[in-house]
């Protein structure tokens, strides 16, 4: 069984492995309703979605229509604009067939420029509040890939009380003492305020450099191994009430739940050590 916690201040027992919808990015119906139906079979309760991931709420939407009440449905815009995120959430809904989306998320706020607009008068916060207000969304939250991220956080926390944050967390990113400082950070104030903490990058081996791209991982090339995602898994895990959304690759989703099911404790830093030496394990950011 995969284990559940309460996700933050929404009062949802999510299963503590959310779907990452980026996986469905480049489906076919077909091979949407198989993931789809993995899910179900594995009891897994959250999706996570973006508009910016080519299929995937297209190929979601039908599963809504028929579970809706068994998913915690996210999804993201990348606007900055009010504008551009109420046309973003209306699409979203369309592709989602639902008439609410459970949390809309500022997809990738890590830009200074782009954040000043999207937290500023005529911003996307505009739009998310108004959306809140009128029931389209119920949880607000902000996302965001690369080495700044914890840092970018806790500024928009600063700023506005989103309701949960996603951000990359795996063993070799944490060995970077100033991006550990900042997560720490970050993670203590989301646990003062009960604010949900979302991880990715949990199964990242190295960046794909030159290598061909054999998996749908945009940013890194993933472990393959079982014993290596369990333990990855398994030490993402060890963040106490977090949550880890798969990697966007149909082929490691299984690989990723069979390892939550087994979760237990956090792996030491010797067996991460052996970890990294064995693959190869390097940063996949700089700062």
């Amino acid at each position: 069984m995969i284990p559940r916690n309460q996700f933050g201040r929404t009062g949802h027992e999510s299963t503590r492995i959310i779907f990452g919808g980026y996986a469905l990015s480049k489906a076919t119906q077909s091979e949407a309703d198989s993931i789809l139906s993995l899910l179900l079979e594995r009891g897994v309760n959250h999706i996570d979605t973006a508009l910016g991931y080519g299929n995937s709420e297209k190929c979601i939407g039908p599963w809504m229509e028929k579970h809706r009440d068994k998913f915690f449905l996210a999804t993201k815009t990348r606007q900055r604009s009010y504008k551009g995120a109420c046309e973003d959430l209306q699409r979203s809904l369309n592709h989602l067939r639902v008439d609410h989306i459970d949390l809309w998320q500022m997809h990738g706020l890590t830009n200074p420029v782009g954040w000043e607009k999207a937290m500023g008068s005529g911003g996307v916060l505009d739009a998310f509040i108004e959306a809140r207000d009128k029931g389209l969304v119920k949880y607000l939250g902000v996302t965001g890939h690369g080495s700044k991220v914890p840092a970018m956080h806790l500024r928009s926390l600063e700023r506005f009380d989103f309701d949960t944050v996603l951000l990359p967390y795996n063993y070799v990113t944490m060995q970077n003492p100033r991006y550990a400082v900042n997560f720490n950070e970050l993670t203590e104030l989301c646990r003062e305020n009960n604010i949900a903490v979302q991880t990715i990058k949990s199964v990242s081996r190295r960046p794909w450099e030159d290598r061909p791209k054999t998996y749908n991982t945009y940013f890194y090339e993933p472990f393959e191994t079982q014993d290596a995602i369990d333990k990855s898994v398994h030490w993402s895990l060890g963040l106490p009430n977090s949550f880890v959304i798969t990697a966007g690759d149909m082929q490691i989703l299984p690989k990723m739940l069979d390892a939550a099911k087994r979760f237990e404790t956090q792996p030491s830093d010797i067996e991460m050590n052996d970890i990294v030496d064995e693959y190869d394990v390097r940063k996949i950011f700089s700062y």
